[in-house]
């Protein structure tokens, strides 16, 4: 579950992350007079959509007065907001976030995360912060110090010191960077966090380190203890990823023409990358749990097939366990059915009634081009989208 950056300032505010002076607003009268109470001379109004990149997509702007202030917000609440992360479809703006604008000597990046390989928790830092970190992270030019803490339980004081001087930190500003360091750790365990970013993360002349955005995605499976939370989670996500999330599905809308379905997250991910290696671009990533009917499964096809953009599918799976192919065959039959729409399915099967799903796809009448292995049905795939 992803989180504003509003809501994660005021639930980390507690273990130690300071951020400048702000208010919400929803309306450009209510950004108007947040600025007038926090008399700063500048003010930064920033638009709250669950996705970054909103500085170079003109999300967040500077102002120097609360009549401007308003006029920001005016001109960004209500305005379907499109970054690198949002997607083609873009967010909608429904509030702001209006700060007091805080000049620094320095900024950082800094974030909490699980490494995918080895489950660990990890500390990454970087003594260059801002909206380019990913291209630099892409081209090997992101400074990143990076610090193994283990399962979390504890982080050694020394170690997060050591950190902080590899920035060019010292004194104070390294004891406040180690303090803020630590607390972040305690937050990501209590809170059952999988990311908390800072960036950029800032030093300002009186040695303060403070939170300019921050990032926070709690886990969704771990929600049922942090009741007040999944409170909080709010539906303006993809309608197409709340809808599937209720269905069983764990659904990502991507901007392609190839609809996706495996059994697997990995699964999942090895056929999307596998759709672009053939030199196409998948419309989504949609991994069905083992604990799907085919009526769920049947609604996650529908998405793809109301979707005007995907002019094929392919579907990989392997049955196993729970789940078995013919499920996800009936599944897909149900959708067409119901949707009165057909497209090439191409069909990579194997497992758990296999033979029987390929009789399945004959009886609801889908016709399959299909593959023995994963790549060929990726490439022929592609070629049936174009």
């Amino acid at each position: 579950m992803k989180l504003h950056e509003f809501q994660s300032k005021q639930i980390l505010a507690p273990y130690g992350v300071e951020a400048p002076r702000g208010a919400v607003a929803i309306t450009a009268e209510e950004a108007g007079q947040a600025a007038r109470r926090l008399g700063a001379s500048r003010f930064a109004v920033k638009a709250q959509i669950h996705a970054g990149g909103r500085g170079r997509a003109g999300g967040v702007h500077i102002v120097s007065s609360p009549e401007a202030a308003a006029e920001s917000a005016r001109a960004l609440l209500g305005r379907r907001l499109v970054t690198e992360q949002s997607g083609a479809h873009g967010r909608v703006v429904e509030r702001v976030l209006v700060e007091a604008a805080v000049d620094h000597i320095r900024s950082f990046y800094l974030s909490l995360s699980i490494h995918a390989a080895s489950g660990t928790l990890v500390l990454a830092a970087s003594g260059a912060g801002g909206d380019d970190i990913e291209e630099r992270v892409l081209a090997g030019e992101d400074g990143l110090e990076r610090l193994s803490l283990g399962d979390g339980s504890q982080a050694r004081p020394e170690d997060l010191g050591a950190l902080a001087a590899r920035l060019g930190l010292a004194g104070q500003p390294a004891e406040a960077f180690t303090a803020l360091a630590d607390g972040l750790r305690r937050a990501f365990l209590e809170l059952d966090a999988s990311l908390i970013e800072i960036n950029p993360l800032v030093l300002t002349a009186d040695d303060r380190l403070l939170a300019l955005d921050v990032k926070m995605i709690i886990d969704d499976h771990a929600l049922f203890r942090q009741a007040s939370l999944a409170e909080l989670r709010e539906e303006d996500e993809d309608e197409y990823e709340v809808k599937a999330r209720q269905r069983q599905l764990n659904y990502v809308r991507m901007d392609g023409s190839v609809g996706v379905a495996a059994n697997g997250a990995g699964l999942g991910l090895a056929t999307v990358d596998l759709v672009h290696a053939a030199g196409g671009a998948p419309a989504n990533f949609m991994d069905i749990r083992t604990t799907a009917t085919s009526l769920d499964i049947a609604h996650g096809f529908g998405l793809l097939l109301d979707n005007p953009q995907v002019r094929a599918l392919l579907i990989n799976v392997h049955g196993g366990g729970m789940q078995s192919c013919d499920t996800v065959a009936e599944g897909l039959g149900i959708a067409m059915r119901r949707a009165g729409r057909t497209l090439p399915v191409v069909t990579r099967l194997a497992g758990n009634n296999a033979d029987y799903a390929r009789s399945r796809f004959a009886n609801f009448g889908c016709r399959i081009i299909e593959c023995p292995d994963m790549w060929t049905a990726a490439a022929k795939a592609v070629a049936a989208a174009r």
